[in-house]
């Protein structure tokens, strides 16, 4: 039976190290947040001075722990292989039913670096 022991404690530990949590998300609305994909509902928009606020808290943490916060990111850039981006819309975007943006939509942008940690958070409506 020990002899498993050393083979499983440290994939116990890498698990541990790795698979982040959820993490603090201030007075957001993470319900309503994960209930208004693209954008579409305008309840994100709600929760636009308060992320402002708390955005810089989120660097350096772990792209897995983003996503169990925030959900499921409404759209994933990969730039090339050191960075990629997480977007979630705070303006309804053109994957929402009936609507046609003129302009870009609001949008929060997570760029994660080589390693999958936040390295950057925008809120814009520019794309990266």
């Amino acid at each position: 039976m020990f002899k498993y022991f050393r083979f499983i404690l440290p994939l116990v530990l890498i698990c541990l190290l790795s698979c982040g949590g959820k993490l603090d998300a201030g007075n957001i609305n993470l319900e309503n947040w994960k209930a208004d994909r693209y954008g579409c509902k305008g309840l994100r928009m709600q929760d636009k001075e308060e992320l402002e606020r708390i955005k810089n808290t989120f660097l350096g943490e772990n792209n897995q722990s983003i996503i169990k916060t925030f959900g499921r990111p409404d759209r994933v850039e990969l730039v090339d292989k050191s960075q990629s981006f997480f977007f979630y819309f705070l303006e309804p975007s053109g994957d929402c039913d009936g609507v046609e943006t003129e302009k870009e939509p609001l949008r929060v942008l997570f760029r994660m670096n080589a390693v999958s940690n936040v390295s950057e958070v925008t809120i814009t409506t520019l794309n990266p």
